[in-house]
C-alpha cells in the first residue's frame, strides 16, 4: 500500500526520561538515534519543514531524553538521546546507553529506526552497536550520512558506496543514503522510506473502504 503523509503537521506530544513513561506501546513509532552533534534535531526540522520542532543545540549532549512527536493518528517519531560524546559524564553515558538498548529491545511499537552519523566519521562503535542491536530484534535501518555537503560530490560518493558495502556486513535490512539538513539532499528518499514504515497504519483505512464498497455493492 502506499502512503504520502504530509510530516508538516508533526507536533511535539512528550519527554520521558526512560521507556516507562511513554505512552501506550501501540500505532507505529519510527526512532531517530545518532552520536551527539550528528545532526538529529537539524534533519528532524528539515524532514517537517519547521524550524525549531526539535530544539538544535550548539552543546553536543544536550538531548538527554526520549522525545515523542505525532505525525498522524497511530503514528509517532521518537528522537532517542544523542550518545557518545566524550565530556558527558561517564554515569549518565552509562544512563543514556541503558535507556537506548531499554527502548530498541523492549518497545513492540518500533517499527523502524534511522541512524544518522556525520559522513566525516561514521561507524563509530556506538553507531555499530546500535544497528547490530536494531538488526537483532528485526527492526529495519535507515542509514543518513548528514552534513553531506561538506564534502564535494566525488567524495560524497566514494563515501557513500564505501558505507553501503559495510553495511552488507550488518545483515538484516540496512540502507545506507547521504544526507544534507542544510541543501536538501535525501530529504526526499527519507519521507518516502518513513511513508512505507508508516504505511501499515493505514491499513484498516483500506479495509473500512473495501468493506463499504463491497457494502455498496450488495446493496444494489
Amino acid at each position: 500500500m502506499s502512503v504520502k503523509i504530509n510530516y508538516q503537521n508533526t507536533h511535539f506530544i512528550t519527554s520521558a526520561p526512560d521507556i516507562r513513561h511513554l505512552p501506550e506501546d501501540e500505532g507505529i513509532e519510527i526512532a531517530f538515534a545518532g552520536r551527539s552533534n550528528a545532526g538529529k534535531s537539524s534533519s528532524l526540522n528539515r524532514l517537517t519543514n519547521q524550524k525549531s520542532l526539535a530544539k538544535t543545540s550548539k552543546t553536543p549532549g544536550r538531548t538527554q531524553l526520549i522525545n515523542l512527536f505525532k505525525v498522524t493518528d497511530g503514528c509517532h517519531i521518537v528522537d532517542l538521546p544523542g550518545y557518545g560524546f566524550a565530556q558527558v559524564p561517564l554515569e549518565l553515558k552509562k544512563k543514556w546507553q541503558k535507556s537506548l538498548g531499554e527502548y530498541l529491545q523492549q518497545r513492540q511499537c518500533l517499527k523502524g529506526l534511522v541512524v544518522l552519523m556525520d559522513i566525516r566519521h561514521p561507524m563509530k562503535d556506538l553507531d555499530q552497536q546500535l544497528i547490530f542491536w536494531a538488526v537483532d530484534s528485526g527492526i529495519p535501518v535507515q542509514v543518513l550520512l548528514t552534513k553531506a555537503d561538506k564534502l564535494k560530490s566525488g567524495a560524497r560518493k566514494a563515501q557513500l558506496l564505501k558505507i553501503q558495502e559495510e553495511a552488507i556486513g550488518f545483515g538484516g535490512t540496512v540502507k545506507v543514503d547521504a544526507f544534507s539538513s542544510l541543501k536538501g539532499i535525501g530529504v526526499d528518499v527519507l519521507r518516502h522510506k518513513l511513508d512505507e514504515w508508516f504505511a501499515p497504519a493505514f491499513a484498516h483505512l483500506v479495509d473500512e473502504l473495501d468493506q463499504d464498497e463491497q457494502a455498496d455493492f450488495d446493496g444494489e
